[in-house]
C-alpha cells in the first residue's frame, strides 16, 4: 500500500481528487494540491468552505470517501482506500497538528504538556524534558513550565500547543484556524512564533483568516469555496490579482472590514 511513486522527488505532502461527504452533504470536491518541503501553505475561504475538513483529512482525522493521500511518495490513502492501521500509525509521527482551542492536558503542567507525549513514544523522559524546556523557551514561556493551562492566556495556552506539537520532531505542521479563539493583542504573539517557524523553513499548512499574515508568509495560498479549491497559487497573485470572481469577492469582504 505504501509503495512509492517514482519520478521527480516527492512532495512532502500531496493530495489528488479528494472527496469527502457527510450524509448526502458533499463538503470536499475534487480536491488536489502538493506542499513541498520547506514551504508554508495558507488555506483560506469563507464557513463552510471545507478547510478543516480538508485537513482532518489529511491528518487521518476524518475518513475521505475518495482520492490518494501521499508523504513523501508513499499512499497513505489510495483510490479511497487507507493504508494499513500500523502504516498510518507511521504517517502520523510526520506531522504535528495545533487546533484553534489549543486542546491541552488541564491536569498537566506545562512542562509535562509538551514533555509527555514523546515519552510515550518511547523517548527517554529527561532527554524529552530537556528539549520541552527549551521549545518552551523558543515559545517565550520561559518561568511557565510549573503553570497549569488555566493559569495562562489563551495566546500562552496555544504557543504551549506548539511546543507540544513540536515536541514530537515532526516533518511538516498543521495549523486549524490557530488564532480564532484570541483577541487581537493575543493572535499576534501566535502568528509572530508561526513567522518565526517560517523563517525556519518549517514546512506548515495552515487554516487561516489573518489575510496579511497568509500573504507575508505563505509561499502559495489556496482559496476554497463550496467544497472546491476556487484559485490557488503565488500570495502576491491571489490576493493582488485574483483571476477568479468568487475570490474577489471573498477579500473585498475583508479589505472592508
Amino acid at each position: 500500500m505504501t509503495e512509492e511513486k517514482t519520478g521527480a522527488a516527492p512532495s512532502i505532502l500531496e493530495i489528488r481528487s479528494l472527496e469527502k461527504s457527510f450524509d448526502s452533504l458533499c463538503v470536499l470536491k475534487d480536491i488536489s494540491l502538493e506542499v513541498e518541503r520547506g514551504n508554508v501553505l495558507s488555506i483560506i475561504g469563507p464557513s463552510g468552505s471545507g478547510k478543516s475538513t480538508l485537513l482532518r483529512c489529511a491528518a487521518f482525522l476524518e475518513t475521505a470517501d475518495g482520492g490518494d493521500i501521499l508523504y513523501d511518495g508513499q499512499y497513505a490513502l489510495r483510490g479511497g482506500v487507507y493504508a494499513s492501521k500500523a502504516e498510518l500509525n507511521r504517517f502520523r509521527r510526520r506531522f504535528g497538528l495545533v487546533f484553534q482551542n489549543f486542546q491541552l492536558f488541564p491536569h498537566y503542567s506545562v512542562l509535562r504538556n509538551v514533555s509527555e507525549p514523546p515519552t510515550l513514544q518511547g523517548e527517554d523522559r529527561e532527554e524529552a524534558r530537556e528539549r520541552a524546556v527549551e521549545l518552551l523557551k523558543k515559545m517565550g514561556l520561559e518561568g511557565k513550565e510549573n503553570a497549569y493551562p488555566y493559569q495562562l492566556s489563551g495566546g500562552q495556552q496555544q504557543r504551549v500547543a506548539i511546543a507540544r506539537a513540536l515536541a514530537m520532531k515532526p516533518e511538516i505542521l498543521f495549523f486549524d484556524e490557530p488564532t480564532s479563539a484570541l483577541d487581537p493583542e493575543l493572535t499576534g504573539e501566535v502568528l509572530k512564533v508561526i513567522r518565526q517557524l517560517a523563517e525556519e523553513k518549517m514546512t506548515m499548512v495552515v487554516v487561516t483568516h489573518e489575510m496579511p499574515f497568509a500573504r507575508a508568509v505563505s509561499n502559495c495560498v489556496i482559496f476554497m469555496a463550496g467544497g472546491v479549491i476556487v484559485e490557488q497559487g503565488d500570495p502576491l497573485q491571489v490576493f493582488d490579482d485574483p483571476r477568479e470572481e468568487r475570490t474577489r469577492q471573498f477579500l473585498r469582504v475583508f479589505e472592508r472590514g
